[in-house]
């Protein structure tokens, strides 16, 4: 204690900062509390953040910083209507000092809110307002629910005006990612007494065999006799059921040790698993609807898709859904994608498993394309033939997994830097678009930059440019503005064209 109070000069300065702006764990009844408090205050928040009398917040999640910053995520509603892209967040100093981030600057005024579904929409339909591009309208929102072509649910959420009937706006609500299915070795499970794949020391996180099915329900929660669960091979159906468990267990130590964040809501609550999803159904998938992750067993049922940075990727879009919610379409779409890519990696690399060592390459193992590459490449996303390595006007039109490129590009510039080097055995070469080089400042400063913009600052909105800005207010809160860290941001940022 001396020693540490005898520091001085910049470092400790650094130090000091990081320690204030990392987020403070919170118990789940510590997290209601405040949610229930900030609820209380909304009226006076709304009204000291210049909202109008017929605007109001619903608190939806607190963020405490160890420096007493507290920042508070709300949704929004205008004359009673839930207010599409209008969620925002607010951010309190220690000393009182407020500012606000928000999904949309426009003023909410409508002339009315009285409107009629149309008979298409009967009975299926909500009124909320759209306020995520343009001037706010009264609209209606539809879910239609199906299955897509590959055996995948779908929930198309579709925005239409209500006064003109044309379509705003629609996005797919089941979010869909892929990894490897190389299994992770013989690992730690936790389990309940009676041998059941519970995990009771993390969350209550359970992992259910769908046997096939591809409805809604749970499928049949995996017992044993023994507290062996299966053999390394595919044809033993507790093999995918223990990669699967053994992944949420890595991904929930990651969030509470690295991150400090008990469970993907930040509530202690766990999510679940499902294997065996359909017939040979080559996919994996998050449902915020279930609160869960689902997985198949893809090409022939001998590949499931339960390895380790699938997991983490699934349960990372239960992350962005349950703080920033950014939209599964555009530009928001692709930095959601991209956030699952970049914690899923985090995970693998943070497991440190000698059966599948980290490495910044999505789905190396699974082999879809039957040549051995990997689905995605963080160093150079164009070498999986669709992505893009940089930002253009044009990125928003790509599918979200190939509008991540540029975003996962980043996270690799600010982690390992530009140009050729090995990682755990791993050859990458990572080009800029402006020929410029760019240090890496390791991949946990890294990652902890991803994650505070994430949950403090990032809304259902966020651009390419709006992620920039949130990364740089995240790394000055960790690391002050003057930093290093601070201007490898700003630089990975203009390597992948991304400047204002």
């Amino acid at each position: 204690m001396v020693v540490v109070g005898a520091q001085t000069g910049s470092a400790s300065a650094e130090v000091q900062r990081e320690a204030g702006a990392t987020s403070v764990a919170q118990t789940g009844a510590q997290r209601a509390a405040a949610i229930q408090e900030a609820q209380t205050g909304a009226d006076a928040t709304a009204q000291a953040i210049g909202l109008s009398g017929e605007e109001k917040l619903v608190a939806r999640d607190v963020v405490k910083d160890a420096d007493g910053t507290v920042h508070t995520r709300y949704e929004r509603t205008y004359r009673g209507l839930p207010v599409l892209g209008g969620d925002l967040v607010v951010h309190r100093k220690k000393n009182g000092a407020r500012s606000a981030t928000r999904a949309t600057e426009a003023r909410i005024s409508l002339p009315t809110t009285e409107a009629t579904a149309p008979a298409a929409l009967a009975g299926n339909a909500r009124k909320v307002v759209w306020a995520a591009t343009g001037k706010p309208v009264l609209a209606w929102e539809t879910v239609t629910r199906g299955t897509r072509a590959d055996g995948t649910p779908s929930e198309r959420h579709t925005v239409t005006d209500a006064a003109s009937g044309r379509e705003l706006h629609s996005y797919e609500a089941i979010e869909t990612g892929v990894g490897n299915t190389m299994y992770s070795g013989q690992v730690t499970l936790g389990t309940a007494p009676g041998y059941s794949l519970t995990d009771t020391a993390r969350g209550g996180h359970k992992t259910y065999d769908l046997a096939g099915g591809t409805g809604n329900g749970t499928g049949t929660l995996f017992t044993n006799p023994t507290d062996t669960w299966g053999n390394g091979s595919p044809s033993n159906r507790e093999t995918a059921a223990a990669d699967a468990h053994y992944g949420a267990a890595m991904t929930w130590d990651f969030y509470k040790n690295e991150l400090g964040r008990n469970g993907i809501r930040g509530d202690g609550v766990a999510a679940y698993s499902r294997v065996h999803y359909g017939n040979a159904y080559v996919n994996a998938f998050w449902s915020d609807s279930c609160f869960c992750m689902t997985y198949g067993d893809g090409t022939g049922n001998t590949k499931p898709l339960t390895a380790l940075d699938v997991a983490g990727h699934e349960m990372s879009h239960g992350l962005t859904a349950s703080t920033a919610g950014l939209r599964y379409s555009g530009e928001s779409g692709g930095l959601n994608e991209a956030t699952s890519d970049i914690l899923g990696t985090a995970v693998e690399f943070y497991a440190n498993n000698s059966s599948d060592t980290g490495d910044y390459l999505i789905g190396e193992e699974i082999d879809i394309r039957g040549n051995g590459t990997p689905l995605r490449y963080m160093d150079k996303p164009s070498r999986d033939g669709s992505s893009a390595d940089y930002w253009s006007k044009s990125v928003g039109r790509l599918d979200v997994h190939y509008s991540s490129g540029p975003a996962n590009h980043f996270f690799y510039l600010l982690s390992e830097g530009s140009g050729a080097k090995t990682v755990n055995g791993v050859a990458y070469d990572s080009p800029t678009y402006d020929g410029s080089t760019v240090a890496g400042i390791g991949r946990q400063k890294a990652y902890k930059v991803w994650y505070k913009a994430l949950t403090t600052y990032m809304t259902s909105s966020t651009s390419y440019s709006g992620a920039r800005a949130a990364t740089l207010s995240a790394a000055q809160d960790l690391y002050g503005s003057g930093s290093a860290e601070y201007a490898a941001v700003a630089a990975a940022w203009k390597a992948v064209n991304v400047t204002k």
